[in-house]
């Protein structure tokens, strides 16, 4: 597993972004009342590069950690995926900081509710230079979400940079829109990600994010074919969320193919028993990135990435833990509407 070479290159996929901690009470008590948390390891690019990982694809995260206890447990979260840790640069200096992130679960009326503390973390401080010259002929793709441009100057700068220089290797470029309200606003999220949009191959937009931020009208058909036609994507996918209460959601997405002029779709994973939705949507990603990168195939692309999805939202934690085999079956059952009581 990890070690096929897709177009010759030493990893699948690398991404870049931040790490971080996220301590959640236990059994779904109230961050303001509980005494305990439980720590894992997570983040947006960190959860796709997994999720790929696990279906046997190798991939690698750039990010960048304080040189200390917190960071090694981290480190060896990663290394616990089987994703590659040879891109990690280490923050020695006094403000080294790991960011975090308190994540209370929901259970209905009460939403879950996520509280910040990542404000000058170690990642954000991460600059071009610090980043080995010869990674950009590594990698088949290269993946980065808004969230990581969002966070501040000197990151923003790097990403940027590097999205223009593993375009000019001739890497396939994977960016996750990933609006979050919380870290910038819409009008500057705009601006920013405009730059990137006419580099991006593989596009991932919520249909939300494209009628606010973007501020798209028409159908979502019509919406999503449009970012092909602005900025020439080739891949351009948006999933959907119902949700019937906390624990309880219903999946699906659209992905359009430009070079086919076509729209793929399947029947929704029907009230999903959500026991954590956090890294779903990265799930979807790993599962659709692993899908046209192995097979090229838009179709087995949707297939694994709505499958990712459905599974990591009965999963603790952000990020997945379900292999190429069991997502397999997953979508064979789902085919077949004729999924067993136990796995025996």
């Amino acid at each position: 597993m990890g070690e096929e070479l897709i177009n010759g290159k030493e990893f699948a996929v690398l991404g870049l972004g931040e790490v971080l901690l996220r301590l959640s009470p236990p059994n779904k008590e109230r961050i303001l009342a509980g005494d305990v948390f439980e720590k894992r390891a997570g983040g947006s690019e960190l959860n796709v590069v997994s999720g790929i990982s696990l279906l046997g694809l190798r991939t690698g995260i750039i990010t960048k950690l304080p040189q200390n206890e917190i960071g090694k447990y981290i480190k060896n979260k990663i290394r616990f995926s089987d994703v590659s840790d040879d891109y990690i640069i280490y923050d020695s200096s006094p403000q080294a900081r790991l960011g975090i992130y308190y994540y209370e679960s929901g259970a209905a009326p009460r939403k879950p509710t996520v509280v910040y503390d990542r404000r000058n973390s170690s990642a954000t401080t991460l600059k071009l230079e610090e980043v080995p010259a010869e990674i950009y002929q590594k990698a088949a793709a290269f993946h980065v979400s808004g969230i990581t441009l969002a966070l501040g100057g000197t990151l923003r700068e790097t990403a940027l940079e590097m999205i223009k220089k593993f375009k000019a290797a001739g890497c396939l470029i994977s960016f996750d829109v990933n609006y979050r309200a919380t870290l910038w606003s819409e009008s500057e999220a705009r601006a920013v990600i405009a730059q990137v949009l006419p580099l991006v191959d593989f596009l991932f937009v919520s249909e939300e994010t494209s009628r606010r931020m973007f501020q798209k009208q028409g159908s979502i058909h019509e919406i999503i074919r449009s970012f092909a036609e602005e900025y020439g994507c080739q891949l351009v996918a948006t999933t959907q969320r119902k949700v019937l209460s906390p624990t309880k959601h219903t999946w699906n997405s659209s992905i359009y193919s430009a070079r086919e002029d076509r729209f793929y779709e399947e029947e929704p994973y029907h009230e999903i028993e959500v026991v954590d939705r956090i890294g779903s949507g990265d799930a979807y990603l790993a599962g659709v990135l692993f899908g046209m990168l192995k097979y090229q195939d838009v179709q087995t692309a949707l297939e694994f990435g709505n499958a990712m999805a459905a599974m990591k939202n009965t999963i603790p934690g952000d990020m997945p833990v379900s292999d190429f085999q069991e997502i397999s079956k997953m979508i064979q059952d789902h085919k077949s509407k004729n999924m067993s009581e136990m796995n025996r």
